[in-house]
């Protein structure tokens, strides 16, 4: 017998987000941020689970932007763990004109299965605004920085990147949106690509069903290693 189980918790809520539950919403606040879980397992002929989780983030003050994610995701089948990565990035924007801003990223990367197990880049750059309105949003921002990362066969690279990312923001109505982010990070010793594809409807108040799908590609990687992880995944993400 086979059965599908999609289980999502909220594990925390900040204090000042739980006590507002049951009261109006404080207009114009400068922080926003979003949790989401989801867990699917199987069992029968075999028994297999994975799990996935997101975080962010995010204030604004002024011309400044701030946010903060990171992301976990996981699989086991029968007693082996098959699958496991974590991920976190900071991003801080600076507006000096309505449509254009300065931007600084950090971010970390960890997967064990992976021909490059851990990553870590900083960059700079410039972006733009080229469409913001009602309905959609895109963003673009070109940038240059450094990369040092670990590969599976214990040797190690570093040097300097180039870096690229679009992010498009597509409401499809007052309840559903869809979402698009690409990155791209090129050096001399890899070329590191990621998408993430999201549809979210949501269920009730501040809650949202997300089905997502995510690319993560590298180039150069140790022999007997796959250059290209895909993962799709079902949750349920409440909005703060």
């Amino acid at each position: 017998m086979l059965r599908y189980v999609l289980l999502a918790i909220v594990l925390s809520v900040p204090a000042n987000a739980a006590q507002a539950q049951g009261e109006a919403a404080v207009p114009d606040s400068p922080w926003s941020g979003a949790l989401s879980v989801g867990f699917l397992s199987t069992s029968g002929n075999s028994d297999a689970s994975s799990y996935n989780a997101t975080f962010g983030i995010g204030y604004v003050t002024g011309n400044w932007k701030h946010s903060l994610d990171a992301a976990m995701n996981g699989a086991d089948e029968g007693q082996q763990t098959t699958a496991e990565s974590y991920q976190a990035g900071w991003k801080s924007e600076y507006n000096f004109t309505e449509q254009d801003f300065i931007f600084g990223t950090a971010d970390w990367r960890k997967d064990r299965f992976s021909g490059v197990e851990q990553q870590l880049t900083q960059a700079v750059g410039y972006g733009r605004r080229l469409i913001e309105t009602e309905k959609h949003l895109l963003n673009i921002g070109l940038g240059a920085g450094h990369r040092s990362a670990d590969l599976a066969d214990g040797s190690s690279e570093n040097g300097f990147i180039g870096r690229g990312n679009l992010e498009y923001n597509w409401k499809l109505s007052e309840t559903s949106g869809f979402d698009q982010n690409f990155v791209v990070e090129t050096g001399s010793d890899n070329t590191y690509f990621e998408s993430v594809s999201a549809v979210r409807a949501r269920l009730l108040g501040d809650f949202a069903l997300v089905l997502s799908y995510t690319i993560r590609h590298n180039s150069n990687v140790p022999a007997g290693s796959e250059k290209t992880d895909r993962l799709s995944a079902i949750s349920v993400e409440y909005a703060f």
